[in-house]
């Protein structure tokens, strides 16, 4: 079997089995692509299933440092991501294909130091919210909609792809919602009043039928609402409030658990929430809310 054959049969593995969202797919098959690519190229043969257990670590060492100088130069955390692609689909040759590589597994990737997550402070969330409209059209409909599915981000810490999934079916939203987030893990999170009167505003606004197993947010000509239009309408917004890039959608997400954070919520709650695999991932935000306590601290201490 040739090595692209295998790819494909590695794609339909993640599709069906392990629900990977088209979005993943699309940056697994390239990620693969890529590799099997340069293999051709370095080894000078047809990259075959068994030539694949045969790589070495000079072998993925020099794809890496390609990818790290080459016209399109990848930074530490994308060739951190390539690799781990690369130790996904291997292990996919050894489980299903019979064809392990334990010399992949001596192949370490660039140190990458954890990011903080960039959320929005509680005013400028409010803001974003209340300036939101489409773009002086004057369509109200369009206007609810907007307010509402950002509402849903900063109100529930939902992400935009979560919150396009919703359908007619989940209207009214319950006080309980049940998402179906990354890896195809569910989780339940509390929805405010303010969240579902902002999706009822939207719904009863709607001019389209709103099946039950059709997208609940639409777009103009009625089709789905794309993650695109979300980010474009923060784009609008932040600029005229005058916020920085900063300010985007899933910076909403992110305002969502540090606003419990400095509320009170204990972690493990907000992972929860989040739908975080690990509390390490939770965990970033005690450094966002750090500068948070500090001021408070200086305004409230008698001995500040």
């Amino acid at each position: 079997m040739i090595a692209r054959e295998a790819q494909t049969a590695w794609l339909q593995h993640l599709a069906r089995e392990r629900r990977a969202s088209p979005r993943t797919l699309e940056a697994y098959g390239a990620g693969v692509s890529a590799y099997l690519g340069f293999l051709a190229g370095h080894l000078s043969e047809v990259v075959t299933v068994a030539r694949l257990g045969e790589v070495t670590p000079q072998d993925l060492r020099a794809y890496l440092a390609f990818r790290r100088t080459g016209d399109s130069p990848l930074a530490a955390r994308s060739l951190a991501q390539a690799l781990s692609t690369i130790r996904s689909f291997h292990r996919f040759l050894d489980k299903r294909l019979a064809t392990p590589n334990t010399a992949i597994g001596l192949v370490r990737g660039p140190r990458i130091k954890p990011g903080t997550p960039r959320p929005v402070t509680e005013a400028q969330a409010r803001a974003l919210i209340a300036e939101t409209d489409d773009d002086g059209a004057g369509i109200a409909w369009v206007v609810a909609r907007d307010r509402a599915v950002l509402t849903l981000l900063w109100g529930c810490g939902l992400r935009i792809s979560e919150a396009l999934s919703l359908t007619a079916a989940d209207a009214p939203l319950p006080e309980s919602l049940r998402i179906l987030g990354k890896g195809g893990k569910t989780r339940l999170v509390p929805v405010l009043s303010a969240v579902r009167e902002a999706v009822e505003v939207y719904r009863t606004l709607a001019p389209f039928v709103l099946e039950p197993e059709a997208a609940l947010f639409r777009a103009l000509r009625g089709g789905p609402l794309a993650p695109r239009h979300v980010q474009a309408t923060v784009q609008r917004v932040r600029a005229r409030l005058g916020l920085s890039e900063r300010a985007t959608p899933h910076a909403l997400r992110h305002a969502f658990a540090t606003h419990l954070l400095g509320a009170g919520a204990d972690l493990r709650s907000i992972q929860e929430l989040l739908g975080h695999a690990s509390l390490t991932t939770t965990q970033r935000y005690t450094a966002v809310d750090a500068a948070g306590l500090l001021t408070a601290y200086g305004r409230a201490h008698p001995r500040a």
